[in-house]
């Protein structure tokens, strides 16, 4: 569902959840400006840093906590998951998964187009973010984060993940090529792929492919949110709409979990 006054998205099967916190951001809110406006919360975009802060200090107060316990990564497109304890000290590190069972410590993911997938399990008191992009979903990315939260006490069958605004395979162009690679490494995904009538060209279903992954971990609960990145211009950020409109730089949207 979609909540107004905070600017966000909010997922009912997280909701239910005991004790926990959480928001799929939108573009909506913010202090920046220009193509990245307003709630632009990546540090990695060329947009002024000090709105930058700002933007995350309205999303960690949103949350309920303070700016320097809002967690995000070096997203490499990997499929490596880390645990957090407590603040970053000094550069955050290359991963593209965090996991947390310190109360009070949010984890977040920055996106543009790829799926932001939230997690919790309520009864162990775990929670997680991570970002699945077509190389991390396909290396892997998904069960490490199960895997990082099973670590930390959670149980398969007591995970609930929610995948967040993604590009929608309407608007995922890839190309012969990219399918080739793609389906070599994992020859089941075809069904993942569509040809457009019109191009001729393959498009790939990249959060059908995630809750794919998803499912076969075998964890107990999964939602998707249905929202389409490069459609919705008002409310999200888009990498790949940023290139069709000739931008020089995009900005990214924040999706972020605590226990509370």
């Amino acid at each position: 569902m979609v909540t107004p006054d905070r600017i966000l998205f909010s997922a009912d099967e997280l909701a239910r959840c005991d004790g926990i916190r959480h928001g799929f951001f939108t573009r909506q809110g913010g202090v920046s400006t220009g193509i990245y406006g307003s709630l632009n919360c990546g540090p990695g975009s060329a947009d002024n840093a000090d709105n930058v802060r700002q933007n995350r200090a309205l999303v960690a107060e949103t949350l309920g906590v303070s700016p320097d316990r809002l967690l995000t990564l070096y997203q490499v497109h990997s499929p490596t998951a880390v645990v957090a304890a407590e603040p970053w000290q000094g550069t955050p590190p290359e991963a593209d998964a965090v996991v947390t069972s310190t109360p009070g410590l949010a984890v977040g993911i920055l996106t543009a187009d790829c799926a932001p997938v939230l997690f919790c399990d309520p009864e162990a008191r775990v929670v997680a973010a991570a970002h699945a992009g077509w190389r991390g979903a396909l290396s892997g990315v998904v069960d490490a984060t199960i895997a990082a939260m099973e670590g930390l006490g959670a149980k398969r069958a007591s995970i609930v993940a929610v995948i967040g605004p993604a590009i929608s395979q309407k608007a995922y162009e890839v190309g012969a090529d990219y399918m080739e690679r793609f389906l070599a490494d994992e020859p089941e995904s075809s069904a993942f792929f569509i040809t457009d009538e019109g191009s001729g060209e393959p498009h790939f279903d990249l959060p059908g492919f995630v809750w794919d992954r998803l499912s076969r971990a075998g964890i107990g609960a999964i939602a998707d949110l249905g929202f389409c990145t490069y459609c919705d211009e008002t409310r999200l950020f888009s990498y790949r709409r940023s290139q069709h409109h000739g931008e020089r730089d995009y900005g990214r949207q924040i999706s972020a979990i605590v226990l509370a």
